[in-house]
């Protein structure tokens, strides 16, 4: 008799397996979001927050500055005007240029976050160099406004797992986003209004520049729109869920389902990623 004798990497690999295979059965329309969760969770590729899991009807709104600021006067009174705090990720280059309208972003009760220093293409950039443009940006938030941020979003929207890592290593939780207005590209007001709508949905986040040329035309009009179908408008630090959770291969972020047989979060080891993969499966937050 032959006895075949199965390591642990080997087991969980071949548990890996037959889950597939039975979610194959089960729900064949979600096979390849399957394999892309699978694929994300072994191969240990950090997904940063695109959009988060709600069943309240709620969106963040958020502006990025890196260059003018003659558009952001008008922005804050329309926020003011329609009782909305958003997110705002500020450029140290453009915090040191523009101080009294930081000030009067935060004075607003807006959320300020971090947008890098110098805004480079960090994926290039070593861990130290990385730390250092965030940590400059992060002194300078407190120094103007006050604020301890703790939201960083990556210029360009770039990372790689390095610069995930160096951020949460400051302090930070990497943010992207999943609906781009497209502000930057000068779309129209009606054009970026129709693309908002299109993929709008609870949980989502909203990119707009506070230099778009139709941007608070574009902001004017949604605002209104958005509270008549429901939508509340939060920080995006309101919005993010508390307790343990994790991203799908989508970057949304949902709360984990764990049992107490399994391993710590995030420890890394295939038992630990068979485990996140197997509740993934199980719990039917993983994948849509």
């Amino acid at each position: 008799m032959r006895i075949l004798v199965f390591s642990k990497k080997h087991f969980f690999g071949l548990t890996l397996l037959i889950l597939l295979a039975g979610s194959f059965f089960l729900r064949p329309a979600g096979m390849v979001d399957i394999i892309r969760q699978a694929s994300v969770v072994l191969s240990g590729r950090i997904i940063p927050i695109y959009s988060v899991e709600t069943p309240e009807k709620k969106v963040a709104i958020s502006f990025d500055a890196t260059w003018g600021a003659d558009q952001t006067p008008k922005l804050l009174e329309i926020l003011a005007k329609n009782q909305v705090r958003a997110s705002f990720f500020l450029c140290g280059l453009w915090l040191e240029k523009y101080p009294e309208m930081v000030k009067a972003i935060a004075r607003a009760g807006h959320e300020i976050g971090n947008h890098t220093y110098t805004h480079p293409h960090l994926n290039k950039m070593a861990k130290e160099e990385i730390a250092r443009e965030l940590l400059k940006t992060h002194r300078l938030i407190q120094e103007l406004t006050g604020q301890t941020a703790t939201l960083f979003r990556p210029p360009f929207g770039e990372y790689n797992n390095k610069v995930i890592e160096t951020a949460a290593g400051c302090g930070y939780t990497t943010i992207i986003w999943d609906i781009d207005s497209l502000d930057w590209q000068d779309l129209s007001a009606a054009a970026m209004l129709e693309r908002v709508q299109k993929q709008l949905r609870p949980g989502a986040i909203i990119l707009f520049h506070n230099a778009g040329k139709h941007t608070p035309e574009a902001v004017a009009a949604l605002l209104p729109i958005l509270k008549s179908k429901g939508y509340s408008v939060v920080p995006i630090s309101q919005l993010l869920l508390k307790g343990e959770t994790y991203t799908d291969h989508t970057g949304r972020q949902r709360l984990k389902m764990r049992t107490r047989a399994s391993p710590p979060a995030g420890d890394g080891s295939i038992r630990g990623r068979a485990y996140d993969f197997y509740h993934l499966l199980v719990s039917g937050r993983g994948y849509r």
